[in-house]
């Protein structure tokens, strides 16, 4: 009997994820990953599923779309899920891992799989089908080159941005203090409140601080990870409606802040704490600079400095069916934020479908796309039939379900969406799609 064999190219969330699930099904793999021999401007690490941004996958809640995808992604065995769950750290209602043990957990389960065989190179052409492409935002620009020649479609970007981490050592937490939002959960964040004098001062050297500029091509910045610099300068208050909101963390002089920097915890031994919502693309002497005028961080000592890059997507809905296969190319997938979805478990969720539905499609079964009550299924119907003239990345949410029946309140609502988006899941368990 001839072997069934297919080839994934990235080991980010979605290859990772792709990878596991046609191994799990039989498939034998071929696993490409560059990042040995050229890493992209925001990798540091060798090792598979690196986190290149914030170590949260965001809300674990089920009246959240991203936390019931969160949780469809566990019912269907995902190995994203399940390393995540092991390696989580404390932060309140979000799912938060310690990033290198969450990528090294991966990389250790991935190599050993018999059926998986990791391929240390870079692809620079695209390779014949049966293929997943999970080359991520950051594609190599070889390879980016040849996906636009080979489908003949304009391909889009985005800017995005990751934030600085510093070790816990050097914050003074006899201004710091660690609490939660309103006392919900337990207190795992770690807050540096600022008067309005202090915010006035620290506000004016900010939007006038010096930036890394990107050259050659007009900025554009996804809206989810804005720069907090450039979140700035669209007014003196917006950060404090924004990752500088002081609503629900009085001091424990119960004093109420002017504003307040937060730092959630970014490994599991609670050593490193990355500034949440500081995305930047300040110079590194100026984010020092910058970090050091906020109470409480005055001698902070930064591990890891804000970096920005490029993230390249394709023009899905021109481009991909809801099991993002290529509409004109049987057997050729893209998945990942490559294929045009935004976020991390949006990304593993694409990976999971494309690797369920190629693995299906070499056992000669149908691969059909999933109930599109579900979040995976809304999210997957949403980048095969979003307008092309205007398509852009957007997180998981419940504006792309469709609409419930009946009236309901907002609770109501966020919950009816989460327990029918289960249900539905379960329905297709039960009918024997995912085998």
């Amino acid at each position: 009997m001839q072997e069934l064999k297919a080839t994934v190219v990235g080991a980010g969330l979605a290859g990772v994820e792709a990878a596991w699930q046609l191994a799990k099904r039989g498939i034998a793999v071929d696993l490409y990953e560059m990042k040995k021999h050229a890493k992209s401007p925001a990798h540091s690490m060798t090792s598979f599923a690196e986190l290149v941004c914030s170590n949260s996958l965001r809300s674990d809640s089920l009246e959240n779309a991203v936390g019931v995808l969160k949780e469809e992604l566990r019912r269907m065995d995902s190995i994203v899920m399940k390393a995540a769950d092991m390696t989580r750290v404390p932060a309140g209602s979000a799912l938060a891992v310690d990033r290198i043990a969450f990528s090294e957990t991966l990389t250790g389960w991935i190599k050993n799989h018999p059926l998986i065989r990791v391929i240390d190179e870079e692809v620079v052409t695209v390779p014949k089908a049966p293929v997943i492409l999970a080359t991520g935002p950051l594609t190599s620009p070889a390879l980016y080159e040849s996906l636009r020649a080979f489908t003949g479609q304009e391909y889009l970007y985005f800017f995005d941005a990751a934030a600085p981490i510093v070790e816990l050592d050097s914050i003074n937490l006899e201004i710091a203090y660690f609490k939660s939002r309103y006392d919900k959960g337990e207190a795992t964040y770690l807050n540096c409140p600022m008067t309005k004098d202090e915010y006035d001062r620290w506000y004016e050297e900010l939007i006038k601080a010096e930036c890394v500029v990107p050259k050659d091509f007009e900025m554009k910045v996804f809206e989810g990870c804005m720069p907090f610099e450039e979140m700035a300068k669209r007014g003196k208050e917006t950060l404090l409606y924004g990752p500088m909101k002081p609503v629900g963390l009085r001091t424990p002089k119960d004093e109420r802040p002017y504003a307040v920097v937060q730092l959630r915890q970014d490994n599991l031994i609670g050593t490193l704490y990355n500034v949440v919502g500081f995305q930047t693309h300040l110079t590194f002497p100026e984010q020092k600079r910058i970090l050091r005028m906020i109470p409480g961080l005055e001698n902070v000592r930064i591990v890891r400095y804000g970096v920005m890059h490029r993230n390249s997507f394709v023009n899905a809905p021109a481009l991909l069916d809801a099991t993002y296969q290529m509409k004109d190319h049987p057997g050729m997938y893209v998945a990942g934020q490559l294929s045009g979805v935004e976020g991390y478990v949006e990304s593993t969720g694409s990976g999971l479908i494309a690797g369920i539905a190629l693995s299906r499609r070499l056992r000669g079964m149908e691969a059909r796309p999933f109930p599109i009550d579900s979040a995976i299924g809304a999210q997957a119907h949403y980048i095969a039939n979003a307008d092309p003239a205007t398509f852009q990345p957007m997180n998981v949410n419940y504006g792309i379900f469709p609409p419930l029946t009946g009236v309901q309140s907002k609770t109501d609502r966020k919950r009816h969406y989460g327990e029918r988006a289960l249900q539905a899941i379960a329905d297709w368990k039960d009918g024997g799609c995912l085998d």
